[in-house]
């Protein structure tokens, strides 16, 4: 089927098979259509009909809410075309840059989960064929029986794997993570789309890191650092990473972030902030390398990055709240421009 795309600035052609949502066929055929969230909750991919009729894959998508039904408004991310369509967009739209990792479907299989503390899971995908992502990026997952598509976080880093690593929390209502932790998914097949997002980190850079993150948002802060270890960034670099929980009992991946930290000692700083408690000694003393404090993850990075910021490139993750509260800060008080805060947007 053909789709025609009128943005502000050009139109785009491009085939669809049947059932294939439209914001995929797109940016499938390196068309950068708008998008943030891409499973159906934000409305960043809003388009409107002008010419064919849609199928709406997931009548019940949150993200519609923000449409404008009577103007024929709809969710590029959860229709697909019943035939040609032409549909506009408000924004402008341009084609993807060469060399970037082109979104696809692949299939996959849930090859371990691990039971993290404070109900959260590290799920292992096996997937039917390699893919390419960059650092900071997530896919689109969806499992039979569930409606809709959810995004996560890759928090490995690798070129043409075939595992995927992700950070899952389980949510009350969350159809997808109370599917994984109702029983064992190991085998599990999965469809996923990707990859997705532009929190991405690029070796290049030549700007310092700033990472902050809450609970399962670590996820693509640990890409992060994982590339920019593997390239040995921080020789060059200084990195800021912080990590917020509840309480130390919450805290997962410390054995992983001590270990980055480790590598590169003299540049490299990873603080855990514990919101709800003060930082038992234990904890301190078990990792000597990382740094510990008590508040809010935003609050924390606040008090301990005045004054220093200074070339810094920032990553924000984690719970709409304390994103927010970040780029406050970031913007007023550390007076970044908006082009060096980067985060998605999953809600």
């Amino acid at each position: 089927m053909r789709i025609q795309v009128r943005a502000r600035n050009r139109a785009y052609d491009f085939e669809a098979p049947e059932g294939e949502k439209l914001l995929f066929a797109g940016l499938r055929e390196g068309v950068d259509l708008p998008y943030e969230c891409a499973t159906g909750t934000c409305g960043t991919c809003k388009a409107r009909l002008v010419e064919g009729e849609l199928k709406d894959l997931w009548p019940e998508a949150p993200g519609k809410k923000h449409l404008k039904a009577g103007e024929g408004e709809f969710l590029m991310c959860q229709c697909a075309a019943a035939g040609n369509v032409t549909a506009e967009v408000s924004k402008y739209v341009y084609a993807m840059d060469p060399g970037v990792c082109m979104p696809q479907a692949v299939g996959g299989k849930i090859a371990a989960v691990r039971h993290l503390p404070g109900d959260v899971a590290a799920v292992d995908v096996d997937l039917d064929s390699p893919i390419d992502f960059d650092a900071g990026q997530y896919m689109a997952l969806e499992t039979p029986g569930v409606a809709g598509m959810r995004g996560y976080s890759m928090v490995n880093f690798a070129r043409g794997t075939k595992r995927l690593e992700f950070v899952i929390k389980k949510k009350p209502g969350g159809g997808f993570s109370e599917w994984l932790f109702a029983g064992e998914r190991a085998g599990s097949a999965l469809a996923l789309f990707g990859p997705l997002g532009k929190a991405t980190f690029y070796p290049n850079l030549a700007k310092n890191l700033l990472c902050i993150a809450g609970g399962s948002g670590i996820a693509g802060m640990m890409a992060i650092v994982d590339r920019a270890c593997q390239e040995s960034y921080f020789n060059q670099y200084k990195g800021h990473v912080f990590f917020g929980v509840r309480t130390a009992k919450d805290a997962f991946y410390l054995d992983e972030l001590a270990g980055f930290q480790a590598r590169f000692a003299q540049n490299l700083a990873v603080t855990i902030a514990l919101s709800d408690e003060d930082v038992p000694a234990s904890l301190a003393s078990r990792y000597p390398g990382l740094r510990f404090d008590r508040g809010f993850v935003h609050e924390v990075a606040k008090k301990t990055m005045a004054g220093i910021y200074g070339n810094i490139r920032a990553y924000l993750a984690g719970p709409p709240p304390a994103v927010d509260a970040s780029i406050r800060f970031l913007l007023l008080e550390a007076k970044l421009s908006a082009e060096n805060i980067r985060y998605d947007k999953f809600s």
